[in-house]
């Protein structure tokens, strides 16, 4: 009697339920919800979260171009003074094994490393371990890889060391000390049961000077406010900062500029210099060695000035007075600010006080900047084709 009453319920309720579905869908019954996700007005806009662009207060605290490191190198294992012990076997003899050697520090370019700001002050390599009976060897330290960028330049006292310019490019900063010999190393026929061991040499340790000069092939040389910035923006997808006041860059940026035929070349934004730059006034000789890199140089002139030939004389004086011969590299005259009302006269005023060839432009309207991104392409094919033997460095490929 019971079970046909359960029966009856259980048939009841699947015709309510069967009746339920046909009137609804079975998603809208398990999932009912306010609104519809399919809506284009009730569903949720995604949009692409846009990187914000670091200011330069901010990147001067990420761009890092000078360190002093102290590298100290892992020490070697001791070596071990044990005999062989085993039953019924008197003499089993030495079985002390040698120590492991010590860790080196190595330097190696990444080219995704744009700055030494990861770079710390001190860095200790990894100790071997001391050797073991049965005639068992220490592990060796394991080898620290320090990634630096492109272009780093290594000092010691003074003197240079190292170029890092290519990638993957290594340099032992400190060596790592050799393991000690276990008293079985010692093991002669005059000496069967020698009892000598050895410890482990002590690690190299070394007080480097560490300088980046940025890898470009064509560097910005101009005064505060020429226009440097806007005219790398102009010609590049580099977006760094622009304002109407002088020193508005305060690290050196990079964009490249692309060709039709996949060819890209590198233009580097120097900081503004000022008279006086290679005495270390302004932003000083801490970005001329920049400007070391560049294979032929741009000279950004404002023509907002009554005098631009004065800008460029004076520019030649510093990079000489820094190296000499550096303004003798391959260059070209960019003459900006031609959207200027006083601009034309003083293009013409130019072009009269030099023999060179003055390619006018403007940053801000984008005007002629076609011919200033031909002329750079016929100084790189140029450089790509006669090299750069004097210098003795390989040709730079970005």
């Amino acid at each position: 009697m019971l079970t046909n009453q359960v029966f009856q319920v259980q048939n009841s309720f699947l015709l309510q339920w069967s009746r339920l579905v046909k009137q609804t869908s079975f998603s809208n019954i398990l999932f009912k919800k306010p609104f519809s996700t399919t809506c284009a007005l009730c569903g949720k806009t995604r949009r692409m979260q846009k990187k914000s662009e670091i200011s330069e207060k901010k990147l001067t605290r990420y761009f890092v171009d000078y360190r002093r490191v102290r590298f100290v190198a892992g020490s070697g294992g001791k070596g071990a003074c044990t005999f062989h012990s085993e039953p019924r076997k008197e003499w089993g003899g030495p079985d002390g094994g040698n120590g492991g050697d010590g860790g080196s520090i190595t330097l190696k370019v990444d080219r995704q490393v744009k700055s030494l700001s990861a770079v710390s002050s001190i860095y200790l390599g990894v100790d071997g371990e001391g050797g073991g009976s049965k005639n068992c060897y220490g592990r060796n330290g394991k080898a620290t890889y320090i990634s630096v960028p492109a272009g780093t330049i290594v000092r010691e006292l003074g003197a240079q060391v190292a170029d890092l310019s290519m990638h993957n490019q290594e340099f032992v900063a400190a060596n790592g000390g050799l393991g000690g010999k276990g008293n079985r190393f010692f093991l002669t026929n005059e000496n069967r049961a020698p009892m000598t061991a050895t410890p482990g040499e002590k690690g190299q340790e070394r007080v480097l000077q560490l300088e980046l000069r940025t890898m470009a092939h064509a560097g910005l040389v101009g005064f505060p406010n020429a226009g440097k910035s806007s005219l790398l923006r102009a010609i590049s997808n580099a977006k760094p900062a622009v304002a109407a006041y002088p020193f508005t860059t305060l690290n050196p940026h990079v964009g490249i500029v692309q060709y039709r035929d996949y060819e890209q070349v590198a233009v580097a934004d120097i900081p503004g210099l000022i008279q006086g730059a290679h005495l270390n006034r302004g932003l000083g000789v801490s970005f001329l060695r920049h400007i070391e890199r560049c294979r032929f140089l741009l000279f950004v002139l404002d023509l907002s000035s009554p005098e631009p030939w004065v800008q460029l004389e004076h520019l030649r004086f510093e990079l000489d007075q820094y190296q000499p011969g550096l303004s003798q590299r391959p260059q070209v005259i960019v003459a900006n600010k031609l959207d200027l009302p006083q601009a034309q006269e003083n293009l013409e005023a130019l072009r009269g006080q030099v023999s060179q060839r003055v390619i006018p432009v403007s940053a801000l309207t984008g005007q002629n900047t076609e011919e200033l991104i031909l002329h750079l392409r016929e100084l790189y094919d140029g450089y790509m084709q006669t090299g750069d033997c004097s210098s003795g460095q390989s040709l730079l490929t970005w």
